[in-house]
């Protein structure tokens, strides 16, 4: 025999070995299957003896009940080559009818026993609730969800600018955008999606500026009769790694007090889109109405979780909407979950202007309380281009606070931007160092 046939047939035999790996859930049903085949074994061995027994005088079927059972091979021998053949043809035959069955769920690319072990590890990784809204959101998603599957975005639903605005206020639903981007980014075909999803109609009047994305939750709501329907729908229908939420299922309205340049006076400013457009510096947020509850769901999850991140995103119109939900925020508060507060990389225009990490700290505190958050996740990598906007640099206020953890959050290729896999692999590492080794919490 050639070197490639003993070559072929020792990856096949480590291919199977695989499959008895601990936490697959295969061994179980493996066992299970043999122990009916060898009751039934039992049984056509009762027959077979019986008619040995009771057939003796036929010699034609004596010989052939001799060689069928093997009898002129010592009888550890037959056991051996019986028991062998065996479990090697249930082994393959569960295999192909795994590979037969599971084939038209199966990703281009991967085969059943990868796909399997991913789905196991993510189904076992920590429970973490992702509270926040816009790309900031998005991206933390896409990089969590490659280490578990338990996976709960909260969205704010204060948005009232583009294509979310006019649809919140032409149908009466709340604002689908961030929504949209986090089913998008929570998506197993996360690239075709984005670009089915943040496709944006032009030419038509009545299309003009409206994303696909927002067309499809807002049907979705005709269709099902309810918001959280439609976004319960939503997720399944693109079978997304975990579920998103609305933070609130009221219609709130973020309104900010802003200070003027060169003027002593606040002015009230109404409106998510228009907070960050004008000439000043914010003060205060806080919705109206403002005894808005959360969606129950949401109070659940954030109860259950053993992590809770909020952020990236913008600090005054993605974040605080969420938290200034007094319910979700009380919840917060009494969850024993580590609370991460993962601050901007760079600052934005006409909400953070010139903050560094601290004033981010600040007021967010001044909004929600001291001593909600434990850790409080900043970048301290300040190479590259950021355009017009400044670095939000850990200052020495900062790095007092002991529960700063400053570290390499930059994607090289967008400097401005966190990078998704950096950031989930430092929540994911923070979570093993406060909980101890992963394999100790069922992940």
């Amino acid at each position: 025999m050639s070197n490639d046939f003993f070559t072929n047939l020792w990856q096949t035999l480590r291919d199977l070995s695989r499959w008895f790996r601990p936490g697959l859930g295969i061994k179980r049903w493996f066992l299970f299957v043999m122990i009916g085949i060898t009751l039934l074994g039992l049984g056509f061995a009762v027959i077979i003896i019986d008619l040995y027994r009771t057939d003796s005088a036929n010699p034609t079927l004596l010989t052939f009940l001799s060689y069928a059972s093997l009898r002129f091979i010592p009888r550890i021998w037959r056991a051996i080559i019986f028991g062998g053949l065996g479990i090697g043809i249930v082994g393959y035959g569960i295999f192909r009818l795994n590979r037969s069955l599971l084939q038209p769920f199966l990703r281009p690319g991967s085969n059943v026993f990868d796909q399997l072990t991913d789905y196991r590890r993510r189904e076992r990784g920590p429970r973490i609730v992702a509270i926040g809204g816009g790309h900031g959101l998005a991206t933390l998603l896409r990089g969590l969800k490659i280490h578990t599957g338990n996976l709960t975005a909260v969205v704010t639903v204060a948005d009232d600018g583009g294509s979310s605005g006019r649809l919140r206020e032409s149908h009466g639903i709340l604002p689908p955008g961030d929504i949209r981007n986090c089913l998008a980014a929570l998506s197993n075909d996360e690239a075709m999606l984005t670009q089915l999803f943040q496709y944006r109609f032009s030419g038509s009047p009545d299309l003009d500026g409206h994303s696909f994305g927002n067309l499809f939750i807002t049907a979705l709501v005709d269709i099902t009769g309810s918001f959280e329907d439609a976004v319960v729908e939503s997720g399944r229908v693109l079978s997304v790694n975990g579920r998103v939420l609305p933070s609130t299922l009221h219609d709130v309205n973020l309104v900010a007090s802003m200070e003027l340049p060169h003027s002593l006076n606040e002015v009230r400013v109404e409106g998510e889109s228009k907070i960050p457009t004008m000439a000043g510096r914010v003060r205060r947020v806080w919705l109206e109405p403002d005894n808005a509850s959360a969606f129950p769901p949401v109070i659940k999850a954030i109860l259950n979780a053993d992590v809770i991140v909020a952020g990236p995103g913008s600090l005054y119109t993605s974040i605080l909407p969420n938290l200034l939900v007094h319910d979700l925020l009380s919840a917060m508060q009494i969850s024993r979950a580590i609370k991460i507060y993962v601050c901007n990389i760079a600052t934005q225009a006409g909400e953070t202007d010139a903050y560094t990490c601290y004033d981010h700290i600040r007021a967010l505190e001044n909004h929600v309380g001291e001593h909600l958050f434990d850790i409080f996740l900043c970048n301290d990598n300040y190479t590259g281009e950021i355009g017009s906007s400044q670095w939000v640099r850990a200052d020495e206020k900062t790095l007092s606070d002991s529960r700063s953890y400053c570290t390499d959050l930059v994607d090289d290729g967008h400097p401005w931007r966190h990078d998704s896999l950096k950031l989930a692999q430092v929540i994911m590492d923070i979570f093993s160092e406060r909980t101890g080794p992963l394999s100790e919490h069922g992940v």
